[in-house]
């Protein structure tokens, strides 16, 4: 049996991986990888520096990074608008890796007492990076591949975001004691790069890859075209539609909750770990327990749970688990059960809620998968932890701890469940009828939007 043939029957054991679609899923796997690793490789370097500046500090530079989000959306929504994929996502990656070359030379030339204010800047910028550069991964990936794919594949690509995150996180837990910041940054700034090129090799295969057989799509769906548009779309479409602002919701209750408990370790790191460099490898240390547990999920369990319960259920399974752990935190608040609650709930989270939540926008127009999907992914998700941040700071200010934190998020958990449940209804709905309207079986079908042109039908906009 040939080599070839022989690895895809290894990878056919793991998924329902269909013929034409392999190297697609290889080009996937090292598009993310490159971005996962480069923002791992800094996100302790944020954390440290986070702490570095006062935990009292936390929710003003949160405050900042909701701005930032705001400010960066028009200008992105303008590349959307005037030029195509293959253009718009290679200026985004290389304008942020300036940033980064840029942050290096200032912390290389910079006197120590600048430190402080370089760390509040910093990690105001990456808590922009992250969330900006992941959600145009995703917005990607959901263009070139369709709804039955995604349901198939995309918790196996995100095992290749989990590899990448872990490659990060373990390199500057080895190096960080030892390598100065400038020089991890300059690190993060190759990855990037690879990034873009993997982008480019997938994009190419996007006409073939719609030409698989039950991909669910065309081959002539307009992926090369440029989206056109306003450029307010994003909140205008995101406004309009009650699809996109209960995923809006699901967004916010998920970024809210996960704001307190980001908040609590960054108290313990502070207590417990005095030296700058031991808060670096600790962080780091977190981030790579929490990557191993996901990249398990993904690998053997995400595509079967959506497969055996629907998206509704799937979707369902990180509140229901928040229900109980937040429970679990309001009676014993403490250390270990902080930590433990926090590494199982961001394995669930990248392993389970976000491959499963990008399937909702397989079944919206594409002018929505990069501008209201990018509003959603930054502007919205920050707008979160704003909420969460003086929410956590206005029940400390009362004198209450880490169990009223834990109450205080458990109604939240229980709005974001069955948000989740209507979210999974909705998305076959539109499935179903998006379906219909390409077969022309349907009432829509002179209408409906398919996967790829911009155009949605009316029926489909709830």
């Amino acid at each position: 049996m040939p080599e070839s043939a022989r690895a895809r029957g290894r990878l056919a054991r793991l998924i329902d991986v269909q013929p034409g679609e392999g190297r697609a899923l290889a080009w996937s796997w090292a598009y993310i990888f490159s971005i996962l690793a480069a923002y791992y490789v800094l996100r302790p370097i944020r954390d440290q520096m986070g702490v570095a500046g006062g935990i009292e500090n936390l929710p003003w530079l949160f405050t900042a990074t909701l701005v930032g989000m705001l400010a960066l959306n028009l200008p992105f929504a303008y590349l959307v608008k005037r030029m195509p994929r293959a253009r718009f996502v290679p200026i985004t990656y290389r304008f942020f890796a300036a940033n980064i070359l840029a942050f290096a030379l200032t912390l290389y030339l910079a006197p120590a007492e600048w430190g402080v204010w370089i760390g509040r800047v910093f990690f105001v910028w990456l808590s922009i990076f992250n969330l900006f550069v992941v959600s145009i991964f995703w917005a990607t990936i959901v263009d070139v591949f369709s709804n039955a794919q995604g349901k198939r594949l995309f918790g196996f690509i995100a095992a290749g975001a989990t590899l990448g995150a872990i490659a990060g996180s373990a390199t500057t837990a080895i190096l960080a004691k030892n390598v100065p910041t400038w020089g991890l940054m300059l690190c993060a700034v190759a990855l990037l790069e690879v990034a873009v090129f993997c982008m480019r090799g997938l994009a190419a295969l996007s006409t073939r890859l719609h030409e698989v057989p039950g991909s669910g799509t065309s081959a002539n769906d307009g992926q090369d075209r440029t989206i056109g548009g306003s450029v307010l779309a994003g909140v205008t479409r995101t406004l309009a539609s009650p699809y996109l602002l209960n995923i809006s919701l699901f967004l916010l209750l998920f970024s809210v909750t996960s704001t307190f408990l980001y908040f609590e370790q960054a108290g313990i790191a502070k207590r417990s770990f005095p030296d700058r460099g031991a808060q670096t490898a600790f962080f780091a240390s977190v981030d790579l327990a929490v990557n191993v547990l996901t990249l398990g999920i993904q690998l053997f369990l995400t595509g079967r749970i959506v497969n055996r319960i629907g998206v509704a259920l799937t979707l369902a399974i990180l509140p229901a688990f928040s229900i109980l752990g937040f429970a679990a935190l309001a009676v014993w608040p403490t250390i270990g059960v902080i930590v433990a609650f926090q590494v199982l709930r961001r394995a669930g989270n990248f392993a389970i809620a976000r491959p499963i939540r990008e399937v909702l926008f397989t079944v919206v127009p594409r002018e929505d998968r990069y501008k209201a999907k990018s509003f959603i992914d930054t502007v919205v998700y920050r707008l979160g932890d704003q909420v969460g941040a003086w929410s956590f700071t206005g029940i400390q200010g009362a004198g209450l701890g880490s169990a009223s934190v834990a109450g205080a998020a458990i109604p939240l958990s229980l709005a974001w469940l069955f948000n989740s449940l209507w979210l999974g209804r909705a998305q076959e709905r539109r499935r179903i009828a998006q379906e219909a309207a390409v077969d022309g079986t349907g009432p829509t079908s002179g209408s409906a939007e398919r996967p790829g042109p911009v155009g949605q039908a009316a029926s489909l906009r709830g």
